[in-house]
């Protein structure tokens, strides 16, 4: 399946904290770039990229059923975000601020 997940992490969170914490809570997390991180559990693969102004961006594929456990997640570790999950037709379906 393609990605249907996007997001920003306010704040310009590093991706390396994001991974750290994440990683703390028994989720697999790896490098997959110089700057960019995975995680994953069994119901999502997000990637965490920083870009060069410092705005941490969220992409993956998720459950489309478990949105609110990744928006509840992020929410627990103190983090400011907006996700959107989108169809297989690219337009967004849902939204998760917080």
């Amino acid at each position: 399946m393609a990605n249907n997940v996007c997001g920003i992490l306010a704040g310009g969170i590093d991706p390396t904290q994001v991974a750290s914490r994440l990683g703390s809570l028994g989720r697999r997390t790896r490098s997959s770039s110089w700057y960019s991180y995975e995680a994953e559990t069994a119901w999502c693969r997000i990637e965490i990229d920083q870009t060069d102004d410092g705005t941490t961006l969220v992409n993956g594929v998720i459950d489309p059923q478990r949105i609110d456990d990744l928006a509840t997640l992020l929410a627990r570790l103190g983090w400011q975000h907006s996700l959107e999950l989108s169809d297989e037709n690219d337009n967004v379906v849902e939204e998760r601020h917080h």
